[in-house]
């Protein structure tokens, strides 16, 4: 790496709608690094001439968004557990020439659900979803302390596999299943598309909700979804998706820049509106 200057990107396709540019260009501006953060638009087929690219020029390291983070995972020369546990990689780290990834979902949102609500309870935790993100959530919950997780899917079959690999205790519902699950729970996360801008609304009757359940979403476009808006209606407390973007962002930044950033309101301010 020549000089000073540091240099890492995201990566996707596509990437124009990507927020961790703007992300880490304010820590980066706050904290007077000399460093950059760009955007790479990538193919999957290109994916893996564009890591050899980043060790070439002396890149710190990326992020990888849709439709990469499962690609990379066979690409790494290391990675931890978290790409295990997820299946998928969202950042990758350059260090001596050699790729290891990583996958910061499940951290950034446990850490989002500790500032927001520090009193969340685990005993019961209804699931909406078993994609690479919801497997990242569920690993990070379990080493919270999380106990019993109840699976909610469109393909049960799926979300007994993981079930299974992560030897949960717990029960996999069907889809059809989904208000009748929400009884005695105690958390509720999203980990669908569904309530996203410019995606169907997820239908789910939260009156069987207990009102002191911890509601979830991790979609963050709209800042508040449908979801959230009538969680806050029945008075549970709820947690927004952005937060998630702005902690999991937290693990690269460190690797590549030297410090571990603060989420402040300032930051939460500008990327909700960024986000708008």
């Amino acid at each position: 790496m020549t000089g000073a200057l540091k240099q890492a990107c995201v990566m996707g396709w596509p990437v124009s709608h990507s927020l961790s540019p703007k992300l880490h260009g304010f820590w980066l501006e706050k904290y007077g690094i000399p460093g950059s953060y760009g955007a790479m638009a990538i193919t999957p087929e290109a994916l893996k001439e564009a890591l050899k690219m980043l060790v070439d020029r002396g890149y710190a390291g990326c992020n990888l968004t849709l439709p990469l983070k499962e690609t990379a995972l066979s690409l790494m020369d290391a990675h931890d557990e978290s790409c295990l546990m997820s299946g998928a990689v969202n950042t990758v780290v350059v260090e001596q020439g050699r790729l290891k990834g990583f996958n910061s979902d499940g951290f950034g949102f446990v850490e989002n659900l500790k500032m927001h609500n520090p009193r969340w309870s685990g005993d019961r935790v209804v699931i909406l979803g078993t994609g690479g993100a919801s497997r990242g959530v569920i690993a990070s919950l379990r080493a919270a302390g999380a106990k019993k997780f109840l699976l909610v899917n469109r393909t049960p079959e799926k979300a007994e596999k993981v079930m299974k690999q992560f030897r949960l205790d717990g029960e996999v519902h069907a889809w059809t299943q989904r208000h009748a699950v929400l009884e005695g729970a105690t958390l509720l996360v999203n980990c669908t598309s569904l309530g996203m801008t410019e995606q169907p609304p997820l239908d789910l009757d939260l009156s069987r909700l207990p009102k002191e359940a911890t509601v979830c979403d991790l979609v963050y476009r709209p800042l508040v979804t449908p979801l959230l808006k009538s969680a806050r209606l029945h008075g549970h407390p709820v947690v927004e998706g952005l937060g998630m973007l702005l902690h999991q962002g937290r693990l690269g930044f460190e690797h590549w820049f030297g410090r571990d950033p603060e989420v402040t309101k300032e930051l939460y301010e500008y990327m909700g509106k960024l986000a708008a």
